[in-house]
């Protein structure tokens, strides 16, 4: 009987110690299976097992669903980030230092879980704090990340976590190097430089003629001068409604206008300077009297309808604006 009674208690604290061992072991369980292939992929018993009972490890976990009859859009243009995020990490760790695990459920293999979360969008990420140990927390809940903001980079979900991985390694994001992209850029750099060297001799005569560059001024001008920058920062409609089926070209006010408005002004500015520049410079270069005489009258014309117009348009902006010349009133 003395026997048997110490054989017991000889044997308790083995049995003890073989019942921690499971939960001590747990971590570096899954840090193993990481080191293959990261993030791990979790079903509802591997969740539950990651995330129940006591933990002296951090988890992420990327609750999602991949599977295109879902339509989860989300959920497909994150999983690369989070797929880096997880590699760079076990890869900055493989000593498992900062006892930090990922996992990503999707939502074919984890039903149960999305409907113990209460879960209807996805995706959705939870991180898990230690219950025990150096880096225990006392709130044992997990911490959620909504993706209220579209997809995330892996830079910025990692800047999320660290700030609650305190006195812990944060391997950093390690982005691959991207071969096509460079070859891109080097090829059209290499080709740009061959056109720019062939080309250059035709090109050199455009870049130094005055008419090019005071055609180039001139069109800034009139461009800017007329409100397209006003529309780019107000965002205004390109036409509106007048209230009685049809259209209003020009907005009342100072401070409206329209996108086809701006258009027309600056139409009405180009024609009223290309009509001033032809009677400075080209009707005096007419050696026909008569045929300079008939040039006079119709830019001089042009001048005055246009200058009309122009008035009736201000008017329209101010109608407390008493001058007006004919035809338009």
């Amino acid at each position: 009987m003395h026997f048997l009674k110490g054989l017991v208690l000889s044997l308790l604290p083995a049995a003890t110690f073989a019942a921690k061992k499971p939960a001590a072991d747990k971590f570096s369980q899954f840090h193993t299976k990481a080191l293959s292939a990261n993030p791990l992929k979790l079903d509802d018993g591997v969740y539950s097992q990651l995330t129940a009972g006591a933990r002296n490890y951090s988890v992420a976990i990327l609750l999602t669903a991949l599977e295109s009859r879902f339509g989860c859009v989300l959920c497909r243009e994150f999983q690369p980030e989070w797929d880096l995020l997880s590699k760079s990490w076990i890869k900055g760790d493989r000593q498992g230092a900062s006892r930090m695990l990922f996992g990503t459920l999707d939502f074919i293999d984890g039903k149960n879980t999305f409907q113990s979360l209460g879960l209807q969008t996805a995706p959705v990420l939870l991180l898990f704090q230690p219950t025990i140990g150096p880096y225990a927390v006392t709130e044992t809940g997990p911490i959620r990340y909504d993706f209220t903001n579209g997809p995330q980079s892996a830079e910025q979900i990692h800047s999320w976590l660290t700030r609650f991985l305190d006195g812990r390694p944060h391997p950093q994001v390690q982005r691959p190097i991207n071969w096509v992209r460079g070859i891109a850029v080097t090829t059209t750099i290499l080709g740009t430089i061959t056109f720019l060297s062939v080309a250059w001799p035709y090109l050199l005569p455009v870049i130094q003629n005055r008419n090019v560059w005071a055609a180039i001024s001139l069109i800034a001008i009139l461009l800017f001068t007329s409100g397209h920058m006003f529309n780019h920062i107000r965002k205004v409609p390109y036409v509106a409604g007048d209230g009685r089926g049809g259209v209003s070209y020009f907005a009342g006010g100072f401070s409206n206008q329209f996108g086809l408005e701006t258009q027309i002004v600056a139409a009405m500015y180009g024609l009223l300077s290309f009509a001033t520049i032809s009677l400075a410079l080209k009707v005096p270069r007419i050696a026909d009297p008569k045929t300079q005489q008939i040039a006079v009258i119709i830019w001089g014309g042009v001048i005055f309808v246009m200058y009309s117009f122009l008035l009736s348009v201000f008017r329209i902006k101010n109608g407390g604006y008493p001058f007006w010349l004919p035809p338009f009133s």
